[in-house]
């Protein structure tokens, strides 16, 4: 392996004191502050938030950051955006289900140029420096990844808007069922998990272009050799949503079953 960049060093340091913070408050009282619906944040979520923060700040002052909690701040450089996920899954993440991560990515201009995402209750992160795919095992040992389809299980994104058409529960139908093993999982960990060869595949609707729950997971599985577009078989952005395969007869079997369901809700 390459010795690391400075960038892909801060990405793990700061994804790191996230999923510390996440871990500590895991299974303790939490404090709910309600955003939309039954949509909400803890104060897990902005303290993990906030120790991201302090380490990008600390290391690259310069960069502007993203928070999903604080918004846009800081910087003077044009072009380096840090996009930060404290806590995806944090209704799991309440409800005590182990099932959550914590996402950081820098963007560097149009090109992300390093990522990871952690699962702070197992101690895993994943990693890319835009090249290689890695994960990090809870005693420090980095391991390439690689996408497999081998699996055949694929996660839907049931978690979309109410007023507006969106692509959810109803793409699992005969076909779907018949093809893959169906998934529902409300974090962007599912998206870790193709690269490493843990899912066949993912789909979701919505926009993914400088997305802070995303960013990190499409990065990664682009360095895994995934095959990753929107849910026409375009380049995300292009178009709506997202679909993430293991391989290209995985990707062209994942949108034949989406099409019809994408055409019905267009």
């Amino acid at each position: 392996m390459t010795a690391l960049s400075r960038d892909v060093e801060i990405a793990l340091a700061a994804v790191g004191a996230g999923a510390a913070t996440v871990r500590a408050a895991y299974g303790r009282a939490l404090s709910i502050h309600a955003k939309s619906g039954i949509d909400f944040a803890t104060n897990a979520d902005i303290e993990a938030e906030r120790a991201i923060l302090d380490v990008i700040t600390a290391a690259l002052p310069d960069d502007a950051v993203e928070g999903e909690e604080t918004g846009r701040s800081g910087g003077t450089a044009t072009s380096r955006r840090w996009l930060i996920d404290p806590l995806c899954g944090t209704l799991n993440f309440a409800a005590q289900t182990p099932l959550v991560a914590v996402n950081v990515a820098l963007v560097d201009g149009s090109r992300t140029v390093a990522a990871a995402v952690a699962e702070p209750i197992a101690g895993e992160v994943f990693w890319t420096d835009g090249e290689q795919a890695m994960v990090r095992a809870a005693g420090g040992a980095d391991v390439a990844i690689s996408p497999s389809p081998g699996s055949r299980l694929v996660d839907v994104n049931c978690d979309g808007p109410l007023d507006r058409p969106f692509l959810g529960a109803q793409v699992i139908d005969a076909a779907f069922r018949a093809a893959f093993g169906p998934r529902v999982m409300s974090t962007t960990l599912a998206v870790a998990w193709v690269a490493a060869g843990r899912r066949a595949g993912y789909i979701s609707d919505g926009h993914f272009v400088d997305n802070v729950h995303f960013a990190a997971g499409i990065e990664l599985c682009r360095a895994a050799g995934c095959i990753v577009t929107d849910l026409s078989g375009a380049e995300v952005g292009m178009g709506r949503g997202l679909v993430i395969a293991a391989d290209a007869p995985t990707h062209h079997e994942l949108l034949s079953i989406v099409a019809p369901h994408v055409e019905a809700t267009t």
